[in-house]
């Protein structure tokens, strides 16, 4: 059991400047502030394609600096979210004990860290990949941080559709990292990630609806019944499985990835059709079973660009 802080709804608790905050717990609340596990899943669809730039194994070396620079840019992006966000954040259940609700960091604190990483991880891209990579990771930094939080999240439910191109762009960086160009390659696993990512985020939403209501963000699964959301996941997943099958045809992979794209993807169709059944039995509660897509969706990327990865070995 976790223990909660008792407080009213919606009440961010700033420190005082002279009030005890241990040294390991704020450590620990400014690595909370770059959001490590959604990191962990940008890193898993940027080196792969720097494999398949590479047709081999890249040099290990720029995969370190092209990996610690996503970092640092993804979690200078993910602390400037929970700058900005840090009044919604306290009316949500899961978000409640973020380091700028709970006040183990000031919002002072969260905001001069989000801006220190912008800068150093744009510098160390430029500097020790390359200036295009360090323009796009400038980019993907701006664009989560302007065009989705700042504008979308808060006025449209189309937020994480066109907000997620944020989260696209490692893709192209990895890419950029070993080649310092742009290829259709690229351009296709970046629509991969960009159909992937609605119908991995709405079941995720579907279960904490009531969070985002309460906060007043205008989440799909808040604004529509679960059958309308769950036909528009039916809708993006046949499109990504789609679009991810394009890169065989085009050349750029063999029959490995083929096969993988196939069952994980047949796989994929295979839940969200699933969803769309029960949604349409209007079941709701523990029976919806929404959250096995979000697990799945997990899976199913880290598989698909492990399969990105190991192709070209096997051509």
């Amino acid at each position: 059991m976790t223990a909660v802080e008792s407080r009213p709804a919606g009440v961010v608790l700033t420190p005082s400047p002279g009030g005890h905050r241990p040294f390991g717990a704020r450590v620990k609340a400014f690595v909370a502030l770059t959001k490590p596990r959604i990191i962990e899943l940008l890193l898993i669809t940027t080196v792969p394609v720097m494999f398949l730039a590479e047709q081999g194994v890249p040099d290990l070396w720029l995969v370190l600096a092209t990996c610690f620079g996503g970092y640092l840019s993804a979690g200078g992006a993910n602390a400037l979210n929970m700058y900005i966000d840090r009044d919604i954040d306290a009316l949500m259940d899961r978000t409640s004990q973020r380091p700028l609700v709970t006040g183990v960091l000031t919002p002072r604190e969260g905001l001069v860290f989000g801006l220190t990483l912008a800068v150093v991880s744009t510098l160390w891209f430029g500097l020790l990949v390359n200036w295009l990579s360090a323009a796009l990771s400038l980019g993907a930094l701006l664009f989560y941080v302007v065009i989705y939080t700042m504008i979308l999240k808060r006025r449209t439910a189309q937020n994480i559709v066109w907000g997620g191109i944020a989260g696209c762009l490692p893709v192209l960086i990895g890419w950029s990292a070993v080649t310092n160009s742009m290829s259709w390659a690229a351009v296709i696993l970046f629509l991969v990630i960009f159909f992937w990512t609605p119908p991995h985020y709405w079941p995720l939403s579907m279960k904490v609806k009531e969070d985002y209501a309460r906060a007043g963000v205008p989440m799909l699964p808040v604004l529509a019944s679960n059958k309308v959301v769950a036909k528009q996941i039916v809708i993006y997943s046949w499109v990504m499985v789609a679009v991810s099958l394009l890169l065989t045809p085009l050349g750029y992979t063999g029959w490995f990835y083929t096969a993988v794209a196939l069952v994980t993807g047949g796989w994929w169709l295979w839940e969200a059709h699933a969803l769309l059944n029960r949604a349409k039995a209007e079941v709701t509660g523990a029976k919806l079973k929404e959250m096995r897509l979000f697990h799945w969706s997990i899976t199913y990327v880290s598989l698909l660009f492990v399969a990105v990865a190991v192709d070209p070995f096997l051509r």
